[in-house]
């Protein structure tokens, strides 16, 4: 068997048992309209997602949309999202954000990962997680869980950056499965395969796992 084909083989019974205990795997951020997941993925960035949805529901309650956020300073934004990391630079992109959108595309998110890209303070990562999560759009949003997780199992090899894990994850994982695997990967790191200390003890999927067969070996 060529390594493709294993790790072919391995990326299906690791995403057989996703199935199995995570069916249905979803954001975590909560929301109810395009623009309020916008928000909330650029207020997600090095913050957790309990803490954005601790700010969010005041923070859309005085700002529901693009067009009354853009009507809003910057410092206004401030008040409401002060206890997120990075308040000030993230109170800046939204206030850009809000008025590219009201200017450029009436109010509404639009659905190309480029036009999504070319917002204030939009990158690759969180426009690849809103193309994925509201348009179905095939691609694979890398945060640092979908990082570490993708290289202790063995899914990427030496990848340096976000970039290079997202490349290679793209052309090992079927199209389809992109956007459900996204999510799989960022709560199996969020909750088992941790940064620190990944409960291997309670992981399902050690048996296909480079980073648990080093420990053992090790051990």
């Amino acid at each position: 068997m060529s390594c493709r084909d294993r790790l072919k083989a391995k990326i299906g019974n690791i995403f057989n048992y996703f199935t199995r205990v995570m069916p249905e795997p979803a954001t975590e951020l909560h929301y109810k309209t395009p623009f309020e997941l916008l928000v909330a993925v650029v207020l997600s960035a090095q913050c957790t997602d309990k803490r954005v949805n601790l700010i969010t529901p005041a923070l859309f309650d005085r700002f529901p949309d693009a067009s009354s956020m853009a009507e809003a300073e910057p410092e206004q934004i401030y008040n409401y999202i002060r206890s997120c990391t990075y308040p000030n630079s993230k109170a800046r992109y939204l206030s850009g954000i809000s008025r590219s959108l009201v200017d450029r595309f009436s109010g509404e998110l639009p659905e190309s990962i480029a036009d999504l890209e070319s917002l204030p303070g939009v990158g690759r990562k969180t426009a690849n997680v809103v193309a994925s999560v509201l348009f179905g759009k095939e691609v694979m949003p890398v945060d640092t869980h979908v990082f570490r997780v993708s290289a202790r199992l063995g899914l990427t090899r030496n990848a340096g950056s976000p970039e290079e894990a997202e490349r290679q994850l793209i052309s090992i994982i079927p199209p389809s499965m992109l956007p459900v695997a996204h999510h799989w990967l960022i709560l199996h790191g969020r909750y088992t395969c941790k940064a620190r200390r990944p409960l291997c003890d309670r992981c399902g999927i050690t048996l296909w796992c480079d980073y648990f067969s080093s420990i053992e070996e090790s051990g």
